[in-house]
């Protein structure tokens, strides 16, 4: 659940600040998110506890970690003493590590160190990013590129080079950060991951052509796509505008946003298999709420013209806090832990995901103030 609370708390947090234009009421909005992530810190206090998805893992892999994203971003719109305490409790317990320690190359282990790096930005202190540093700066100077080989991990791992960038001042981090992000694009599955033709991401090398659909076409999962749209605007939020490969993000990121705005349902979501709704179609609120996050973000920055971008955005955050949302603030409609379309079915209304750290809404860096 707490990667939805993310999704949520990622684009409240942005919605705030959009011009008036039809938009949702700015108080109404973040009661809206203020519940759903109240409803998931009520239920899980004890963040020690480690999450169970067929084995037990410590609460620092990515399925936390994500979350801590969104409610980071949260505390920086509305800032709360218990969302602070949430945070720097669930670091400090992990002393402010990875599973696998700091020769660890896993982007799941990666993932809260985005977290640490935003709680280090409140209140500086070395040991707060001492690990996160050092496990990055071993990626930096060892010479393997090719460590993200499946696409959820661009999320997981490449914000944190941006975010150690721009609170360094080094290069070393934006130059790394591009070598992995390129070989995942360009080389891992043999031609790279990314279809620049569709502007869509298979999800790994096991979904590269020969794999197709039921109907023929190209294996696209929603959230898969949805992780590295986050990712590009996490990196494009952090990098200076003459960073070398800024260009090349952006470039990648509207051709997502056109490819995305062609599958966008009727009724405001996106289905968990983005070119075939016969294989498992329907609502699926992970997916939806990072494709609201990236374009509010987009809008907001002038990157996408609102004419065009506002109507998918709006139409998607309304379908969502209608159709998804409980009334105690749980979240319907997530799909749960998986790698394709068919991984957690049938995702309902009720349906509880397996891995209920990850199912907030990305409500964090929502950008839903555009």
């Amino acid at each position: 659940m707490r990667k939805q609370i993310l999704v949520v708390l990622l684009l409240l947090s942005g919605w705030s600040s959009l011009p008036a234009q039809s938009l949702p009421d700015r108080k109404e909005t973040l009661k809206t998110i203020i519940k759903v992530n109240d409803y998931f810190m009520k239920k899980h206090a004890d963040y020690t506890r480690p999450s169970y998805v067929g084995k037990f893992r410590p609460s620092n892999i990515w399925t936390r970690g994500v979350y801590y994203e969104g409610l980071m971003a949260l505390h920086t719109i509305y800032p709360r003493s218990d969302y602070y305490d949430y945070a720097y409790d669930w670091a400090d317990f992990h002393k402010w590590g990875m599973r696998g320690g700091n020769i660890t190359r896993n982007a799941d282990d990666h993932c809260c160190g985005q977290a640490y790096i935003e709680l280090y930005k409140i209140s500086p202190d070395p040991a707060k990013i001492r690990n996160i540093k050092a496990t990055m700066d071993m990626l930096v100077n060892t010479p393997q590129v090719n460590d993200w080989t499946w696409i959820d991990a661009i999320q997981m791992g490449m914000p944190i080079f941006a975010q150690l960038g721009r609170l360094t001042g080094e290069q070393k981090y934006y130059d790394k950060m591009w070598q992995m992000y390129s070989c995942s694009r360009n080389n891992i599955g043999g031609n790279g991951l990314f279809n620049q033709k569709e502007g869509l991401w298979w999800r790994d090398a096991n979904f590269v052509p020969p794999y197709k659909e039921p109907n023929g076409k190209n294996c696209f999962w929603s959230r898969g796509n949805g992780w590295v749209y986050a990712a590009l605007t996490r990196v494009l939020n952090e990098i200076p505008a003459d960073e070398s490969h800024r260009q090349n993000y952006l470039t990648d990121f509207l051709a997502m946003s056109k490819a995305l705005k062609a599958c966008q349902r009727e009724d405001g979501f996106w289905n968990v298999s983005l070119h075939d709704e016969s294989n498992y179609g329907g609502k699926e609120t992970s997916g939806t709420s990072l494709f609201i996050y990236g374009m509010a973000w987009g809008i907001r920055n002038g990157i996408l013209n609102k004419q065009e971008y506002l109507p998918v955005v709006l139409k998607a955050w309304n379908a969502i806090v209608k159709e998804c949302i409980h009334p105690d603030g749980f979240l319907g409609y997530v799909q749960g832990s998986g790698k394709e379309p068919k991984d957690s079915q049938p995702v309902t209304y009720k349906s509880v995901p397996d891995s209920v750290s990850y199912t907030h809404l990305r409500a964090h860096e929502t950008e839903l103030h555009l």
